[in-house]
């Protein structure tokens, strides 16, 4: 049954006070008309509650911008373009990332420009580029709930290399303040393919602040990637005021799962009682990155569960820990994001 407005209400009272549920909650399609973002692809979905939230359709249903009651919850970044000017070389996927409350990197690959054999892998890899396509969109009453899905695949596939099907479902419901995640990853060639993912959730200004505060529930240790972030590891839990030419800082967290599997971790603007939270399953995502970029026009925190911390996909392979996907194996992820308010 939907809260909202401080008190629960029912299918009738709902039907009768309003001509069309779209008054409260509601998915609306559009596409952009300006700029290098020109002919993408949306969806803006809200909830009644006070979440809004923006599902980018030509990447891979990302989320880009996100708000609950005017206070944003996502970052976003000024570099958003569509998938036909993606640069897989090098750091390029940088020249066309928006930012928004979550970028999938992956299938076959995340992390930094490497090398692996003969195949040159640009910076966390190719799926947030490449636009969704059986699109479906519901909206109804199950139940006691009226619920809100989205659901698409988007299809990584190269001749004589991976051919891999993402399936995601986007649910939320009238009244909520988070909204579900559900995605497959199938193998659909006939060669087992390499699998890596990480959700990049971005948190932006006033979730991440000088008031803020980082809580990873049950985090059992962390470290700095690299020295620059190992110098930084006893404030990794709190934002100062963004710096000109400040070095990216990133941590890998340790989080024991509660016990329902699942890890949560929290973004919390203490002055604002304000804030933002992921929480994911720890079975397919056992690791969890922390990406602080307070970089003055650059200021943002990411929180990133993951298949695996970063690491040189050669030395997975090596190492004999890369995931390989046998032709028709398929993978299951699960997601929350939503609103903190303590």
């Amino acid at each position: 049954m939907p809260t909202l407005y401080g008190r629960k209400w029912n299918i009738d009272e709902l039907k009768r006070l309003t001509s069309t549920l779209n008054q409260l909650a509601g998915i609306r399609l559009v596409e952009y008309a300006d700029g290098k973002a020109r002919g993408m692809r949306a969806a803006e979905v809200w909830t009644g509650s006070g979440l809004r939230f923006t599902v980018w359709l030509d990447r891979a249903m990302d989320i880009g911008p996100a708000e609950f009651a005017g206070k944003p919850l996502a970052w976003q970044f000024p570099a958003l373009g569509t998938s036909a000017q993606y640069e897989p070389i090098g750091a390029g996927w940088s020249r066309t990332f928006g930012g928004g409350l979550v970028t999938t990197c992956g299938l076959t690959f995340f992390g930094q420009v490497e090398k692996d054999g003969n195949e040159d892998l640009g910076l966390h890899g190719r799926i947030s580029h490449i636009p969704a396509e059986n699109i479906a969109v519901r909206t109804g009453w199950q139940g006691d709930d009226y619920v809100l899905t989205i659901e698409g695949q988007a299809r990584q596939v190269v001749l004589t290399g991976e051919n891999l099907l993402l399936t995601r479902r986007i649910t939320t419901s009238l009244g909520a303040t988070s909204f579900q995640i559900d995605d497959t990853v199938r193998n659909e060639g006939y060669r087992a393919t390499p699998h890596m993912l990480l959700y990049h959730c971005n948190f932006g200004f006033p979730v991440v602040s000088p008031d803020s505060e980082l809580i990873v529930d049950n985090d059992e240790s962390v470290r700095g990637r690299d020295p620059v972030a190992q110098s930084g590891l006893a404030e990794h839990t709190h934002f100062g005021q963004p710096e000109t030419g400040y070095l990216e800082q990133v941590f890998f967290h340790k989080p024991r799962p509660a016990a329902d599997g699942l890890v949560t971790a929290r973004i919390i603007n203490r002055a604002l009682n304000f804030g933002g939270f992921v929480r994911y399953r720890a079975e397919e995502l056992p690791a969890l990155a922390q990406w602080k970029q307070m970089g003055a026009g650059e200021y943002v925190c990411a929180l990133e569960p993951a298949t695996n911390h970063e690491a040189p996909r050669a030395a997975l392979r090596q190492q004999g820990k890369l995931r390989l996907l046998a032709p028709g194996e398929e993978i299951h992820y699960h997601l929350e994001l939503g609103v903190t308010q303590p």
